[in-house]
């Protein structure tokens, strides 16, 4: 069990922590309380060690490079709460498919493929299973799943990691992806609020603008979040966004008063844990510099501050802000009561030593492999089938050229399907794209007297350059388990029942075929 302060309560904590953290939170330094706002990354565990010892963090956030495998996962779970004299918040940015930090864990294929099978059930499913194994790696918060909704088609940041184009849709998928992290007993994060999915700039290297007006906000990007705070999400992310139909200050949603506060505190009615996106980007930076953009964040009502470029300095900022008033020490003490009461939500102030054989068991199991695979072949979606030229017919020989051709041709032969080298001596071109745009059109022309079968491997929208193709199918990703799956669909053995949960040119949004 993890060592607390000497504030810390002697009886069990009770189900209802209000009065134990009321007084946890009373008996602790400034520095500690300014601390537990932190949530860092790191290079191993003796920098991690030195952050508890000098800052007291609240938390951190694991990357490849210090989560390898399932077992030193676990271990170094272990030591690093062994270290903190209160419970940490172990992070991860696994969103699944395209955002996935943990290569190990069992693969799913991300927010879109989830959003074309319509099915929250089978989000909630994922989300439980991604959560399951992150908690046996002592794993407890989850920065996903993503509530953006992607009406733009050029969204350079989000894209496939939205559920779709339909704030309805998305709503839905995210409640059951928030209820599977739940059922797993791991904190959920919903981002980006207010909302990341019409955007042209990648935030992580600008400061996007969004001109949606108020009652956009509301119609398309609000009801996601809504859901969530309706399914009592443990956190929600903020984007480093500037939104002046929310606030005409200039400010990025991080640093903004009006949207934190005002818009998912008072309108939203939200309780939980505001959490940053990473400080480390450049739309965190960009207005107010690494160390003001700290004391910014906690003004405008953001609790954890997320992967700050310098925690020394973004610590000091932040207390001696404390000391001069200008973040009341009211306002501090909110942030801390809510990030421990999330840490006590999730069980942390018990035994929070997890076992590393177990991990290395459950991890990538069977049981979660055929979950993966259920969603994987519920999101395939046929398009266009001109002369049902699919499912590929007995004998038919097939040429797959595109990205990930190699895999897919071997997935095609695991399902008896006749596999050559080259388009002239094949019936019927298997054509993958991923992300390329207009370019879609130009690579089916280059396919001459054969019927060809585009398939995107990434966003769908490559499918409205796909026009001349005899069939069309969106997979959503091009992960190993779509694959299978997709294998399954050309092949006829699995029934294609996916649907566009984004509206392409040409094709509208719900469109979808089978066979």
């Amino acid at each position: 069990m993890s060592q607390r302060t000497e504030a810390a309560p002697t009886a069990t904590p009770s189900a209802e922590p209000t009065v134990w953290i009321n007084d946890l939170v009373k008996g602790m330094t400034l520095e500690q309380k300014v601390g537990q706002l932190f949530v860092p990354a790191f290079a191993d565990r003796a920098e991690a060690e030195r952050m508890i010892k000098r800052y007291h963090v609240g938390g951190f956030i694991y990357f490849p490079d210090n989560a390898r495998d399932p077992v030193q996962t676990a271990r170094l779970s272990n030591a690093l709460q062994r270290m903190s004299k209160i419970p940490l918040l172990l992070g991860v940015d696994e969103e699944q498919g395209l955002v996935s930090r943990l290569p190990y864990l069992t693969a799913f294929p991300g927010n879109m493929a989830l959003g074309a099978t319509g099915q929250p059930q089978l989000a909630r499913e994922a989300a439980r299973v991604t959560g399951t194994e992150l908690r046996l790696l002592g794993i407890n918060q989850n920065y996903a799943p993503v509530a953006d909704v992607n009406v733009n088609p050029a969204n350079p940041v989000i894209g496939v990691r939205s559920f779709g184009s339909d704030p309805g849709l998305v709503s839905q998928m995210l409640a059951g992806a928030v209820q599977g992290y739940q059922d797993a007993g791991v904190a959920a994060t919903a981002k980006h609020f207010p909302g990341h999915g019409d955007t042209n700039v990648d935030s992580h290297t600008g400061l996007p603008v969004i001109k949606h007006t108020r009652r956009q906000w509301e119609r398309l990007d609000a009801p996601p979040f809504q859901a969530a705070v309706r399914q009592g999400v443990d956190a929600i992310m903020t984007a480093h966004i500037v939104v002046p139909g929310l606030d005409d200050s200039g400010d990025p949603a991080t640093m903004s008063h009006a949207v934190l506060t005002g818009l998912l505190r008072r309108h939203l009615g939200y309780r939980g844990v505001i959490v940053t996106d990473s400080l480390q980007m450049a739309g965190a930076r960009q207005k107010y510099g690494a160390t003001r953009t700290a004391v910014r964040a906690v003004q405008a009502g953001a609790d954890q501050l997320l992967m700050p470029p310098d925690v020394a300095s973004a610590h000091a900022a932040v207390t001696a802000a404390v000391r001069r008033g200008a973040i009341s020490r009211q306002r501090l003490e909110e942030s801390v009561t809510r990030i421990l009461t999330l840490k006590a939500r999730r069980g942390l102030f018990g035994d929070v030593q997890v076992d590393p054989t177990r991990a290395a068991q459950v991890v990538g199991s069977r049981a979660h492999r055929e979950v993966a695979r259920r969603v994987a072949e519920a999101s395939i979606t046929l398009v266009r089938n001109k002369g049902g030229v699919l499912p590929l017919r007995s004998g038919t020989k097939v040429h797959v050229t595109g990205p990930r051709a190699q895999r897919l041709a071997d997935a095609l032969r695991e399902r008896g399907v006749r596999v050559v080298g080259s388009a002239q001596a094949a019936d019927a071109v298997v054509l993958t794209v991923q992300d390329a745009g207009a370019a879609t059109a130009a690579r089916i022309r280059a396919v001459r007297g054969r019927p060809v079968v585009a398939v995107a491997l990434g966003r769908p929208y490559d499918l409205a350059h796909a026009g001349a193709a005899t069939a069309a199918l969106a997979a959503y990703s091009a992960e190993n388990v779509s694959l299978r799956a997709l294998a399954g669909v050309l092949a006829g053995q699995v029934r294609p029942v996916g649907r566009l949960p984004v509206q392409v040119s040409g094709l509208r949004f719900g469109h979808g075929l089978t066979y």
